[in-house]
């Protein structure tokens, strides 16, 4: 297992929201602790709900699928909360060694597999009803997403779902309001999935969204997007449980 030497404080700022340190994210009553070198995003409000809702599902004896695992701390907690196997996909294979390193940090000790692949474009995805994944976990990039469509990445996910998941199984995934959450819903339907939120929160704005001014035009198109109160701008994050048709 591959990991590197990394500092006990932040260093300046390189890149976006990138920063070589150690720290802790509490979860309930877990303190995880992770490193998190340069190129390896960390925890971001999106993941930190994602991973505040993960508490509350079973995850028993299934073989999970984490879509851009990242750091690791979804992965950690699918472990926790009782998952048997972890497949975690990432687009380069130092940040998938840096999440087998956080997973051994914090006394995990399940089979896990790693890819290098781009979203859904999973080795192992199937069209034949017979995806190996019980349930698949992500926070699909949206503001960053680097497309022009936003949504990309949230619709490829839902499209793509029954090539990963077994029929039965579940999708998990946080999207901001201002992705609209009523659009995932009628996708989600038109496929066949029964769907449940299963968290909601809302925070302010983050900074990088006000130096994107197409960004922020878009997104006031969106109805119920996100709110302004006290002079701040706030958007709400959401985690949705989809069942797939059996």
């Amino acid at each position: 297992m591959a990991s590197s030497h990394v500092a006990e404080r932040p260093h300046e700022r390189r890149g976006e929201n990138l920063y070589p340190c150690r720290l802790t994210q509490e979860f309930g009553d877990f303190t995880m602790t992770l490193d998190v070198p340069e190129g390896v995003w960390n925890p971001t409000p999106h993941g930190v709900a994602l991973g505040h809702a993960l508490l509350d599902l079973d995850f028993a004896g299934e073989h999970v699928l984490e879509l851009g695992t990242g750091c690791g701390i979804h992965a950690i907690l699918l472990a926790r909360q009782g998952a048997r196997r972890l497949t975690l996909t990432e687009i380069e294979a130092p940040i998938i060694d840096n999440a087998r390193h956080n997973l051994v940090r914090n006394g995990i000790d399940v089979e896990v597999e790693g890819l290098v692949c781009d979203w859904t474009a999973v080795p192992g995805a199937s069209h034949a009803g017979d995806a190996i994944w019980d349930t698949v976990v992500t926070n699909p990039p949206f503001a960053k997403s680097g497309k022009r469509y936003r949504r990309y990445f949230i619709d490829m996910l839902i499209l793509d779902a029954h090539k990963l998941v077994r029929p039965g199984g579940r999708l998990v995934f946080v999207q901001s309001s201002m992705a609209d959450i009523p659009r995932s819903l009628r996708m989600m339907a038109e496929c066949g999935m029964e769907t449940r939120i299963v968290a909601e929160t809302s925070g302010p704005f983050r900074a990088y969204y006000f130096e994107d001014d197409a960004f922020r035009r878009e997104m006031a198109t969106v109805p119920g997007g996100y709110t302004v109160s006290d002079g701040r701008h706030y958007e709400r994050l959401i985690v949705f449980e989809a069942r797939l048709p059996r």
